[in-house]
């Protein structure tokens, strides 16, 4: 059982029981601004699709000429229980979540947009009020509309699912050190029915304020599944004791020559695009790395790093501490 901590003082998170709207948050976007195609990276341009931040070597006239096409624009954010109409968007947010690899990304989809009770998509207020939520409007279909994804899935449960299994598959055959592979083995077969996995994907323009709230949402559906799920054994299904992370860090290529002065990222060995990975791992029992195959084009001034796959194991006694840390990064 995952317990709250003590919050006081802090806005509550947006509970969905409710379907309360997130606070407004502003956002810089260009005139053609679209979210980037992979959500996890975090990476202005990561995708390489023309991201308003994609293109740091801009001369002064062209700096000039960007300020007068930015503009402020109010944006009300909401969360929501995932539903059938958000099918494109999810995909498109976990189109990358194994790297490369072929599997049964289709049927990891289903899953998440099935599990309602424990599970958020963020959206557009607007969006999602001018379609009707009851009447799963058309408009829910695109998949700009949403904008971030949290979600944890039960390994055990879920266990003779095709994509379980192509994920436990792709796990263990990116694991290189021998002891850290028992370890994750034996979390994804004997432990399985106690471990979540722990997924967190969001495009670029996410208003980093809100990730505090999705994280406390998630948590306290977990706790509240735990006794306002139908049966004994779904109950039992989200008491979780381990927490399993996949997600993606940059890792410098070489030591820098010299100390860089305006750039402070040039001094980082590590930098973690979600900055709350940078927490988990902090927090986590065990975890390792492992090299990407398919690896975005990064910026240029990150050319000198490259992208890799982070696995974590986190004790869910440790998440209460978690939530603190985030909400007071997030705070500074």
């Amino acid at each position: 059982l995952v317990c709250c901590p003590d919050t006081a003082g802090m806005p509550p998170p947006p509970p969905k029981r409710a379907k309360q709207a997130e606070p407004s948050s502003d956002m810089e976007e260009e005139e053609e601004e679209r979210p980037s195609s992979d959500a996890d990276e975090e990476l202005s341009g990561s995708d390489g699709d023309g991201d308003s931040d994609s293109s740091p070597e801009c001369s002064s006239s062209d700096d000039d000429d960007a300020s007068q096409e930015m503009e402020t624009v109010q944006a009300d954010f909401a969360f929501f229980d995932p539903k059938p109409a958000d099918f494109h968007g999810v995909r498109l947010l976990l189109k990358t979540y194994l790297d490369s690899k072929p599997w049964d990304l289709t049927g990891f989809v289903d899953l998440v947009l099935e599990q309602t009770t424990v599970g958020t998509v963020v959206k557009m207020a607007e969006d999602e009020d001018e379609d009707g939520e009851a009447n799963g409007g058309d408009k829910s279909d695109d998949d700009g509309d949403l904008f971030g994804l949290i979600t944890v899935l039960n390994l055990g449960r879920y266990g003779e699912n095709r994509c379980i299994k192509d994920l436990k598959e792709y796990l263990l055959a990116v694991c290189g050190d021998k002891d850290t592979k028992e370890k994750l083995k034996s979390l994804l077969e004997d432990k399985a029915s106690t471990v979540g996995l722990l997924v967190c994907r969001r495009f670029v323009n996410f208003p980093y304020e809100m990730v505090p709230k999705m994280y406390d949402s998630l948590f306290d559906e977990v706790s509240w599944a735990t006794e306002d799920e139908p049966t004994q054994e779904l109950q039992d299904s989200f008491r979780f004791k381990q927490y399993l992370l996949l997600v993606r860090i940059l890792e410098r290529k070489t030591p820098p020559k010299q100390k860089a002065k305006n750039n402070k990222d040039e001094d980082e060995p590590v930098i973690y695009p979600k900055l709350e990975d940078e927490i988990f791992r902090e927090l986590s029992s065990w975890s390792f790395t492992f090299p990407i195959r398919a690896e975005q084009s990064a910026q240029q001034e990150l050319k000198n790093y490259k992208e890799m796959g982070l696995v974590m194991c986190v004790k869910a006694d440790v998440i209460p501490k978690f939530r603190k840390k985030l909400e007071a990064l997030v705070s500074e």
